[in-house]
């Protein structure tokens, strides 16, 4: 047996020992999937602060550097670190302030609202009953059904709210928020956790360029330089892809609120800012976000007045219509670069995995990962000299 054959045996065992590897690897991930969450969800309980102190930076980052800018500008470049001092403290008290605004302006209004609702709903429900009753007082057969369907959601009203003190399930849940004195442990140990986020936030803004540094170091010291250099590209795309997706789609659901809001107002509905707030909050998920919010608010709409109700179907209708060609391309462009079907895919698939958060970060995360499909398989086809391939593909489906 000669040398070259001797190679090709070894890479052959090295390849073989590789796949098993591999395999049990994926099925002991598999088997053990609680196992490894239930892990991972207590590093992060531990590191609850850290995370915190993460996210923190990574939403005040972009205010941060327009600020430091300033800042620089107007104190010259002698003082450079005083300059990035002002602009980190002040990007992140305006953060907290514009979240303790929302939190003492809007929030007090939303409860207002909600506890209307829960004490009116009964006598909505009561009255709807009332008038689809009267309409199909010609109809004897509908008349009955509606009948049975009446007499189900009488009861289901009555268990839900309830009538007496302490009977009803959202009776219980007043109470059970009401006596949230008992959980005030988790409450102060979430405020602990958000004032040591902060701290750790100063920390990751003030060193960022330093530890960005290392982590390039760390990188090149253990990937090749082609692969350092794509891994290190493909980590700015990732983030430009993010911090676009998400800044433009805070600013684009703000706007969708509250155009949402004065339109509610216009009609005269009777919790105006409870609709307007679903609605710009789940406008936030792509595609189905509009019609998602608009499902609730329309629910609550129909049991005061149906044809108010209506009005606001069109309404959001026409709102999604102004959001999805005026308004989203003005503020997000095609950030993603994905297709429609992509996007729907990219929604069920991780909103089936994480819920609502899977929803939101699907598509930007979908837009990375088609990225880097796409860039592994040009690589493929210009080592096999199939550049004609890419060509033909370009020229037939992203021609301008």
């Amino acid at each position: 047996m000669n040398q070259e054959e001797k190679k090709i045996y070894v890479k052959w065992g090295l390849t073989l020992t590789g796949v098993v590897v591999l395999g049990i690897l994926f099925f002991f991930f598999i088997y053990h999937f609680d196992k490894l969450t239930d892990f991972f969800g207590m590093i992060l309980g531990i590191l609850r602060a850290f995370v915190f102190g993460a996210a923190i930076a990574y939403i005040v980052l972009p205010l941060c550097k327009k600020l430091e800018s300033l800042t620089g500008k107007l104190l010259g470049e002698k003082h450079k670190g005083a300059a990035s001092a002002i602009a980190i403290i002040l990007s992140l008290v305006i953060v907290v302030l514009i979240v303790l605004a929302v939190i003492f302006l809007i929030v007090p209004q939303l409860i207002t609202s909600i506890m209307q609702i829960i004490e009116a709903l009964p006598g909505q429900v009561q009255a709807l009953e009332a008038r689809i009753t009267s309409m199909l007082e010609g109809m004897p057969e509908l008349l009955e059904k509606w009948e049975e369907i009446s007499a189900e959601l009488t009861d289901f009203v009555n268990s839900f709210f309830g009538g007496g003190e302490n009977s009803g399930t959202l009776r219980r849940l007043i109470d059970f928020l009401n006596g949230a004195a008992v959980h005030v442990l988790a409450i102060l140990g979430l405020i602990k956790d958000l004032l040591l986020g902060l701290i750790v936030a100063v920390y990751l803004l003030s060193r960022r360029s330093q530890l960005g540094a290392q982590a390039v170091l760390v990188l090149w010291s253990i990937f090749k330089p082609a692969q350092a250099k794509w891994i290190q590209d493909e980590t700015r795309y990732a983030d430009k892809m993010f911090n676009g997706f998400f800044m433009g789609k805070l600013a684009d659901s703000a706007i969708v609120g509250a155009i949402c809001f004065v339109g509610c107002v216009a009609m005269g509905c009777e919790s105006p800012l409870l609709i307007a707030v679903i609605v710009g909050v789940t406008n936030i998920i792509p595609f189905f976000g509009p019609f998602i919010g608009a499902v609730p608010s329309a629910l609550l709409l129909l049991l005061e007045n149906p044809m108010r109700c209506l009005i606001f179907i069109l309404f959001v209708i026409v709102l999604q219509q102004v959001d999805g060609n005026i308004i989203g391309p003005k503020i997000l462009g095609n950030t993603t670069g994905l297709s429609a079907l992509w996007v729907m895919f990219a929604i069920f698939l991780f909103g089936g995995l994480w819920g609502i958060i899977g929803m939101i970060v699907g598509v930007p995360l979908m837009a990375v990962i088609y990225d880097i499909i796409r860039q592994l398989t040009y690589r493929g086809l210009h080592q096999k000299g199939m550049e004609e391939m890419i060509a033909n593909y370009q020229d037939t489906f992203h021609s301008p």
